[in-house]
């Protein structure tokens, strides 16, 4: 069992995000106004997690080091903005490591805090976290390429890769007992006659799904493949947090 916490929800989508935006951006392939929309997006995030703990059950250690991951993010966003006209300056994209690096540490403190046992909160939330993120990630930058019609594919097609990499994982953790099997062999009541155990196996079913057709999408040649892709990735966040959220609600 482990307690759900929309201030961690938001800590972790933010963190798993931003993990996300360094493995696209370390090619350089990107536009650097996708940085700043991502960095942008996790800040306003990493705030609302910051005022959800404040205004519920604060976990002190979380949120000291929450204030350092929006600074850690705001720093290479203002860097990078104030470089804007310089293209000869190279900003060190691996300033963008520190954020998620911290974010492992507020996550860690965040799942023990959850409750439950120790190594099982702390892998459902990381695992969480960085499921999350890339998904996110994917979608936002398929949508990214409306305003860089010229970019490659090779960064989308290594968000969607990563995707159903990390989708076994997210599942194995969920499953790890006591996990979603309890509720579907109805040993855990859900409180809606199994109606949410179900619901949670079309979630994970149809995320993988969606990666897979996405990825047979994105080798068609035409343009409007990728905004094809983009929309089947709408529903894949759709499905992907339905598969953590429910699961984790079910189980709190």
């Amino acid at each position: 069992m482990i307690r759900l916490d929309a201030s961690t929800v938001l800590l972790q989508w933010a963190v798993g995000g931003l993990l996300f935006l360094w493995v696209t951006c370390r090619h350089r392939k990107v536009g650097i106004g996708y940085g700043w929309l991502l960095r942008s997006t996790y800040i306003i995030m990493l705030i609302s997690a910051l005022a959800v703990g404040l205004l519920t059950e604060a976990v002190l250690a979380r949120e000291i080091i929450t204030i350092g991951i929006v600074i850690a993010t705001a720093i290479p966003l203002l860097i990078s903005f104030l470089n804007r006209k310089n293209e000869k300056k190279d900003p060190n994209l691996n300033l963008d490591l520190v954020a998620p690096i911290l974010g492992l540490a507020a996550l860690v403190v965040a799942a023990l805090d959850a409750g439950g046992p120790p190594a099982l909160a702390i892998a459902r939330i990381l695992i969480g976290a960085i499921f999350l993120g890339v998904v996110s990630d994917a979608m936002l930058l398929g949508h990214w390429y409306l305003v860089q019609p010229g970019l490659v594919r090779s960064p989308l097609l290594e968000l969607v890769r990563l995707t159903g990499i990390i989708w076994p994982f997210e599942l194995a953790v969920l499953l790890y007992p006591t996990g979603m099997i309890s509720v579907i062999n109805g040993n855990i009541d859900d409180g809606y006659g199994g109606l949410l155990g179900w619901f949670w196996i079309a979630c994970t079913v149809m995320t993988i799904i969606l990666v897979f057709v996405t990825r047979a999408a994105l080798k068609e040649r035409q343009y409007s493949a990728v905004m094809a892709a983009t929309g089947l990735l709408y529903l894949a966040i759709l499905t992907g947090f339905g598969m953590d959220l429910v699961a984790r609600a079910t189980l709190a």
